[in-house]
């Protein structure tokens, strides 16, 4: 019998509707599922037993998210560690990571049935250095985003201890070829294939005609020191937009590829070329 993961995220799905659905045609083609709600606190008492995530992946076959991006991108540190593959169903926005919608979650019966192929996300250990401690530890499928607050900021960024770039602008962005499509296309970086390996570095408002973005092998480290932070100057740190970490002057935020990856399930519904004109684009 499979074991299937569904999580909903609950300021999407507060009712529970479209997991319940779920979840009961998922049970009729024999499998087990469990449910553990991610992104906040239900309003209502879901009609049915939870689990907490961590839980819940022990002996998981597929782990099935009920939101969109924002639901992968949060889980996605949690599930890294477990050996179940991922398919999400958009019930937000854009939905770029997510394959399905809420119209097709039929296809879940394909998934359940393993009808799928696994590709491999690379993922970002992000880490902030303070002198000769380690402050801060992360890991994003997306990206790390160093930026100003309100002003600009000088940054310089080496690629295993070698100067890449040094400017002034709002910021930064570190990311895996997941995270191209997102802020670093925003900012004028390159669109990587999903399943490839690099890490990309894209200045963003560089006042700097030559500071163009990046793609660097996926072995490299890539260390940003911003200079001149101080009271009246805030630089911080966002992983995956997790949140904002202030950093003082002197830090180094240190980022490689992890040891880890996100393992999605790709029904084959339409390739990442598709996506991309449909969600980021127009057909001509």
């Amino acid at each position: 019998m499979k074991k299937i993961v569904l999580c909903p995220n609950v300021q999407r799905d507060g009712d529970f509707s479209c997991t319940a659905a779920v979840k009961a045609m998922l049970e009729a083609e024999g499998c087990r599922v469990a449910v553990s709600p991610v992104c906040g606190e239900p309003d209502t008492v879901p009609p049915f037993g939870t689990e907490e995530l961590d839980s819940a992946l022990n002996g998981a076959d597929l782990l099935v998210t009920l939101g969109g991006d924002g639901t992968i991108l949060r889980i996605a540190p949690q599930v890294m560690v477990h050996d179940a593959p991922l398919v999400g169903v958009n019930l937000g926005h854009t939905g770029f990571l997510t394959e399905l919608d809420r119209d097709n979650t039929d296809l879940l019966k394909k998934a359940a049935a393993g009808d799928f192929r696994i590709v491999p996300r690379m993922m970002l250990d992000v880490e902030i250095r303070r002198g000769d401690r380690s402050v801060f530890f992360d890991t994003a499928l997306n990206d790390a985003v160093i930026s100003g607050i309100v002003q600009n900021i000088r940054l310089l960024a080496k690629g295993d201890g070698d100067r890449i770039l040094s400017f002034s602008g709002d910021g930064i962005i570190v990311s895996s070829p997941t995270g191209s499509t997102a802020y670093s296309m925003a900012a004028g970086g390159p669109l990587v294939e999903p399943g490839a390996e690099a890490i990309v570095l894209t200045p963003v408002c560089a006042h700097m005609l030559a500071a163009r973005s990046f793609v660097l092998g996926p072995e490299r480290v890539v260390t940003i020191l911003p200079e001149d932070v101080s009271e009246g100057r805030r630089c911080v740190l966002s992983v995956d937009g997790r949140g904002l970490i202030d950093l003082a002057d002197g830090d180094q935020v240190v980022v490689k590829r992890s040891k880890y990856k996100l393992l999605m399930a790709d029904l084959g519904t339409r390739s990442f070329y598709e996506t991309a004109f449909d969600k980021l684009g127009e057909r001509a």
